[in-house]
C-alpha cells in the first residue's frame, strides 16, 4: 500500500509516519517546502493554492488527511477549501480511500475552527473518494499546554467542571492505521483517551506533577460555550479507547508523582 500523509510536519503527522514505517506501509508526505528523507517520500504540495496536490495524489492507494491550520487565519482556506482541492485531486486521481482527521466536539462546541472541520468532514462525505472520518478528543500535549499558558499570571484560571479525555497521538496513529486497513468506513468513528477528567482533576495532577503550589481559580466559561464543554462536549463514549493517561503524561514530561 502506498499512502499520502497531509500534516506529516505535525504533532500527530510526526506519529503517524513512525507507524506506517513499522507496518512497511510506503509512505509519500506533502509539505510546503522540499523535505528529505530516506524513509519518506516528500513532496511540495500546497492546500490553499492548489499547487503540487495532483502529483501528490498520483499513483497512492490512499490518503490521510491530517493537515489542518487552527490558528494564523487560514483555516477556512486550508480546511474547507483545501480539503475540496485535495479530495478533486484524488478523486480525479483514483485513490481508493480518504481518512481525515477531527476532532471529538465538532458538531456540539461552538468555537469557529470546530465549524471549519465539521464543513471539512461534510466535504470529504459528499467527494468521489470512498471515505472515514476518525474524530479523536484531545492530545495531553494540548491540555498541557493549555494549563502552562492559562497559569502565566499566578494561579491557573479555568472552568472547573469542563470535561476533557486526553488521548495519545502515538495510539490515535495507531488507529488511523487500522482504518486504512479496515477500509472505508462510509462514516464517522470517534476515539478517546482512558479516562474523562473534570478540569480541576486534570489541575490538580498537573501541580504535582510539577511540583507546584499555584491555586485554581475557577472562572465560569458562559454562554453555550460552556453548557457544552461541561456537558461532555469534548468527550466520547467510544469504544475501544486509548490506555495511555494523563498521568502517564504527566509521569513521562516532568517525572510526575507516579502514575495512578
Amino acid at each position: 500500500m502506498r499512502v499520502l500523509v497531509t500534516g506529516a510536519g505535525g504533532r500527530l503527522g510526526r506519529a503517524v509516519l513512525a507507524r506506517l514505517h513499522d507496518d512497511g506501509v510506503t509512505v509519500r508526505a506533502t509539505s510546503r517546502q522540499w523535505r528529505s528523507d530516506s524513509e519518506v517520500e516528500w513532496v511540495v504540495a500546497d492546500l490553499v493554492t492548489g499547487d503540487g496536490l495532483d502529483e501528490a495524489v498520483s499513483g497512492v492507494d490512499a490518503v490521510l488527511h491530517l493537515a489542518s491550520a487552527p490558528k494564523g487565519g487560514q483555516t477556512y482556506q486550508v480546511d474547507v477549501l483545501g480539503t475540496r482541492r485535495l479530495v478533486v485531486a484524488a478523486g480525479a486521481a483514483g485513490v481508493g480511500h480518504l481518512v481525515y482527521i477531527s476532532i471529538v466536539g465538532v458538531d456540539r462546541v461552538p468555537i469557529p475552527y470546530y465549524r471549519h472541520k465539521l464543513s471539512a468532514e461534510q466535504v470529504v462525505a459528499a467527494g468521489p473518494v470512498p471515505w472515514s472520518v476518525l474524530r479523536a478528543t484531545q492530545f495531553p500535549q494540548f491540555l498541557d499546554d493549555l494549563l502552562t499558558s492559562s497559569s502565566r499570571l499566578g494561579p491557573v484560571i479555568g472552568d472547573r467542571a469542563v470535561l476533557a479525555q486526553p488521548v495519545d497521538p502515538g495510539e490515535v496513529a495507531a488507529r488511523l492505521a487500522a482504518r486504512l486497513v479496515a477500509g472505508p468506513l462510509g462514516g464517522i468513528e470517534e476515539y478517546g483517551g482512558p479516562q474523562v477528567l473534570r478540569f480541576d482533576e486534570a489541575v490538580r495532577a498537573w501541580r504535582e506533577a510539577r511540583g507546584s503550589r499555584r491555586p485554581l481559580l475557577p472562572v465560569r466559561i458562559p454562554g453555550r460555550l460552556g453548557r457544552e464543554l461541561r456537558a461532555g462536549g469534548l468527550v466520547t463514549e467510544a469504544l475501544p479507547r486509548g490506555v495511555r493517561t494523563w498521568a502517564d503524561h504527566l509521569a513521562d514530561t516532568y517525572g510526575g508523582t507516579g502514575r495512578r
